[in-house]
């Protein structure tokens, strides 16, 4: 959520998650923060969005005509795909309903996630597939939470089964909960924990707000973290919302900003990317990382991201459109649908080489349209 002249609100934070204490090594200007001590200071390339007529020569972008997947949902939040032709699992933010999209167009009930506290942008939130297994972000009445639950059955008939607790406690408002939790190329579990509406938490090593996290599938802190015993793995942010990986490990994660700049940063290991002390570019003077791109916070509010190819692809609520971003040139970017569908909560990849985007006009902040919300498919192709 952006803090702007037309939804600025008193911020007030529950309480957060108290983390293994976290200590750090003294940090001058000239120094750039980590969660290891000193590093030598790095410059991001950064500009403000520009929107080329064409895109660059080998990157994707949206080659034919939409198609409407699925209709009539009810705020969805994250969409997975199962493997299974065009068979993916849908998370409902306000019902704390999982859906099943068969190949065949059709929504079915997988199950409902229970204990699920929903109030502005709480409630159901991400969903990622890990061996067969779902694991779920989701708002409970202690905080924000990730749950891992059995999957049984198949195409057209998956079930819920148990659920094991993986992470609680985490930080949570009515606004800033992150919630986007993705595996990485590493088998890792990362998931965003925005700042709760706490800015200055984000720079507490103390707190699990406003970082991203890094964990085995099974809750644990992995070997790697940059402090032994945290699952802390970067800090400084506000608000992520997407997040994904190049072919060569490169990840990338999209956040929101508040009443400047919003973000598409890449994500190293330890490195503070500056939230609240900074916003947008501006940064690496005092040890910062600046983002590689950013937008004016009207024209974007970036949500879910995915790597397509090396082509990163954004969707944007606020700016109503899907960005298409080169991963080897991730200063400039071309918009796509501007105006079209609405806002746009999430974007992955579909089958046989189509992008799936998700719209969000349901959410209590749009204005639905007949069939809304939806899941459109557009192929694609290469520039």
């Amino acid at each position: 959520m952006h803090t702007t002249a037309r939804t600025r609100r008193t911020l007030s934070a529950l309480g957060a998650f108290a983390a293994a204490a976290l200590v750090l090594a003294a940090c001058t200007d000239d120094d750039a923060r980590t969660l290891e001590g000193r590093a030598t200071a790095t410059s991001s390339p950064s500009s403000s969005a520009t929107t080329p007529a064409a895109s660059a020569a080998g990157q994707l972008e949206p080659g034919g005509e939409t198609t409407d997947i699925a209709t009539g949902l009810d705020a969805p939040w994250s969409v997975v795909r199962t493997g299974d032709d065009g068979d993916a699992l849908i998370s409902e933010r306000d019902s704390a309903t999982v859906l099943e999209l068969t190949g065949a167009g059709k929504t079915r009930e997988v199950g409902t996630i229970a204990g699920v506290r929903h109030g502005g942008e709480g409630g159901l939130l991400g969903l990622a597939l890990h061996e067969g297994d779902l694991f779920v972000y989701s708002t409970g009445d202690d905080g924000n939470r990730i749950q891992r639950y059995d999957l049984s059955g198949s195409a057209g008939s998956y079930a819920l089964g148990d659920a094991t607790t993986v992470i609680d406690g985490l930080p949570s408002n009515s606004f800033h909960n992150g919630g986007r939790i993705a595996f990485g190329p590493d088998g890792m579990l990362y998931a965003s924990v925005g700042d709760a509406g706490t800015g200055s938490d984000a720079q507490d090593r103390d707190s699990l707000a406003g970082k991203i996290l890094r964990l085995t599938p099974d809750g644990q802190v992995p070997g790697g973290n940059p402090l032994p015993g945290s699952p802390v793995w970067s800090l400084g942010h506000r608000n992520v919302q997407g997040m994904g990986w190049t072919a060569d490990g490169t990840m990338f994660a999209s956040e929101f900003g508040q009443d400047t700049w919003d973000e598409l940063n890449v994500i190293e290991k330890g490195r503070d990317y500056g939230w609240p002390e900074v916003e947008g570019t501006g940064g690496t003077s005092k040890g910062f990382v600046d983002p590689v791109q950013q937008w004016a916070t009207d024209d974007a509010s970036p949500s879910g991201l995915a790597v397509i190819d090396d082509t990163v692809f954004i969707a944007n609520l606020q700016g109503e459109v899907v960005r298409a971003v080169p991963a080897d040139a991730p200063s400039t970017s071309t918009e796509y649908f501007a105006g079209d569908f609405g806002r746009i909560r999430t974007v992955l990849e579909g089958p046989e080489g189509a992008l799936w985007f998700v719209t969000n006009n349901t959410d209590g902040r749009g204005d639905p349209t007949d069939g809304d919300d939806r899941i459109v498919s557009v192929p694609l192709a290469t520039s």
